[in-house]
């Protein structure tokens, strides 16, 4: 039985982090826990094959939704990355922070003290290296490399023009003062390869040699004494083992994972946990509660002519192209086509950006093609929504005492007459935009939803057949005031009710926030490791907050 001062239980955006920030103390000794394996596959490394990950559902712990009622039953996809960096090694790279008043409510609408916007704000800055340097809003110097996309499509800029000719501004950074308006996406790829939390941060922990990585290694239990959390249980190789701490378990294992294994140590729901024959050592009915999500769907248009991701798919370029992009990290390999992104309102009236809106300038359905031998796909491009504040709430629950048994995932997604309304203005909006003539030179005919699909009925039908996640599930252990009977942590991410036991990863998070949550979750772990190691939070900005950048906006929303 080896003995550490910190278990760390899952590899991906929190646990990578807090390995590389604890470990700074060579004093201590820490292991993380990683069910997946290594990350050493070029398919990981390069950031064109993201498409070809979430399609063959690679590196992934296989996660389906229960029936969605409000997506026509379908069971959604839930990817969950099971490896060496967690869903950073799977996923679209994507950087944004989400706004100021996200964390504000966070702080003054929850009462959670310490995590407004000016609490948090240093902890990103400390997490980032931006392609231009340190501000007073941007980190210079951190482990996270963040860089601007620059896909090279003459799509890229007649995209841009629509959205100012149908109403919107421009934001060449929404990560500074204002999330609103359009402009490049910011992506964490670093000299044209995949920059996972793994790059940033556990590779830097492992060298200086006390932080041990076990992969292939399934946690089944917290193992605990009296009301403290001492170790954990694992599966390795087929053998169970129990691995001790002096200190504290930290479980990163995300979403799903974590309330699963918090509910299978006897933390949760009692009648939840009776129904399974599981003894209550916690009774938090808060536990699995709480789930939310992004929704996406898409308009699609025909390109009239191929594109030149198209063109270089040809099967006898584009080996050549990525291994330029694998050895030199150079070449259309080295990105995605998916180069502008913006924050719009579904109506004026609402203060915030309730959409997220994003140019795909090649098909999912993009593939190698070479004559008559591989046919090629249909080239087209399309506009993908996001609804980014949703009402509907879901949840996580054990399917069995079986630790590998899957979980049961509800996400009950558009389960709200608001979230309907929202992702079906959301439509339109995106249809107003494709139809502007800075497209005409590339747009052919609308493929989907198609012309034929006019009414709010025939939206809604559209939605509930074809929207999916866009894998920024977040809040089943979430923190909460005291007095809050569902919150399962405190302002400081400690389970309550159990000493020794923190969870540090989404589930943590209240609500969701406008954008996606991989930097968001660094930034949490970043900020439990001082936590954790009983140090005083970084300073605030004491200055006045910026104001936002004005933009042009529309009076009317288009029908």
């Amino acid at each position: 039985m080896n003995n550490y001062d910190y278990i760390i239980v899952g590899a991906g955006s929190a646990g990578c982090t807090l390995a590389y920030r604890l470990g700074a103390d060579p004093a201590l000794k820490i292991l993380v826990l990683e069910a997946g394996g290594p990350d050493r596959s070029p398919v990981i490394r390069i950031p064109l094959t993201w498409g070809l990950i979430l399609k063959h559902r690679m590196y992934d712990w296989g996660y389906f939704t229960e029936p969605e009622p409000g997506m026509d039953g379908r069971r959604i996809e839930c990817a969950r990355g099971k490896v060496l960096g967690g869903s950073t090694s799977i996923n679209g790279m994507a950087y944004a922070r989400g706004a100021r008043e996200d964390y504000d409510h966070w702080a003054r609408g929850l009462g959670l003290e310490g995590w407004s916007y000016d609490d948090v704000l240093p902890y990103f800055r400390r997490s980032e290296s931006w392609e231009e340097g340190a501000s007073d809003l941007r980190g210079g110097d951190g482990p996270l490399t963040v860089t601007r996309l620059h896909y090279d499509d003459p799509l890229v800029d007649a995209f841009l023009r629509a959205t100012d000719l149908a109403g919107h501004g421009r934001n060449d950074d929404y990560n500074g003062a204002s999330i609103e308006g359009f402009g490049p996406m910011q992506a964490t790829i670093r000299r044209g390869r995949r920059w996972s939390a793994a790059s940033a941060y556990l590779r830097p922990a492992v060298a200086r040699g006390n932080v041990t990585v076990w992969t292939g290694a399934l946690t089944t239990k917290v193992l605990m004494e009296q009301d403290r959390a001492v170790g954990v249980e694992i599966l390795r190789g087929g053998r169970r083992e129990q691995v001790r701490c002096e200190r504290e378990v930290l479980l990163a294992g995300g979403v799903i994972n974590s309330p699963q294994l918090l509910m299978l140590s006897g933390i949760g729901d009692a009648s939840e946990l009776g129904r399974h024959g599981i003894a209550t050592r916690v009774d938090l009915p808060g536990v699995g509660r709480n789930l939310q999500d992004h929704v996406v769907c898409d308009v699609r248009w025909r390109r009239k002519e191929t594109g030149p991701l198209h063109r270089a798919l040809r099967l006898d370029r584009i080996g050549f192209d990525l291994l330029r992009t694998w050895m030199f990290g150079s070449g259309l390999s080295s990105k995605v086509p998916a180069a502008a992104v913006g924050l719009v309102r579904s109506h004026p009236e609402l203060p915030l950006p309730d959409l997220q809106l994003l140019l795909a300038a090649a098909p999912m359905e993009a593939g190698p093609h070479f004559g008559p031998l591989l046919k090629p796909y249909v080239d087209a491009f399309a506009i993908k929504g996001v609804f980014i504040t949703p009402e509907s709430r879901g949840s996580v629950s054990l399917a069995s005492g079986d630790p590998v048994a899957p979980a049961v995932i509800r996400q009950n997604f558009l389960s709200t007459d608001y979230d309907r309304r929202a992702v079906r203005q959301m439509v339109r909006i995106m249809r107003a935009i494709g139809e502007q003539p800075s497209l005409t030179p590339f747009r052919a005919e609308e493929l989907a939803p198609g012309p034929q699909a006019t009414s709010d009925a025939d939206i809604d039908a559209f939605i509930r057949r074809t929207a999916i996640t866009l894998h920024h599930p977040v809040g089943t252990c979430r923190m909460g005031r005291d007095a809050d009977p569902q919150a399962v942590l405190d302002a400081q991410l400690r389970v309550r009710g159990v000493e020794g036991l923190r969870v540090v990863d989404g589930s943590a998070m209240p609500r969701v926030v406008r954008g996606p949550t991989n930097a968001p979750i660094i930034m949490m772990a970043e900020k439990a490791a001082d936590h954790i190691l009983g140090r005083p939070p970084l300073a605030r900005d004491r200055r006045e907050a910026p104001a936002s950048r004005p933009f042009p906006r529309r009076e009317t929303v288009p029908a």
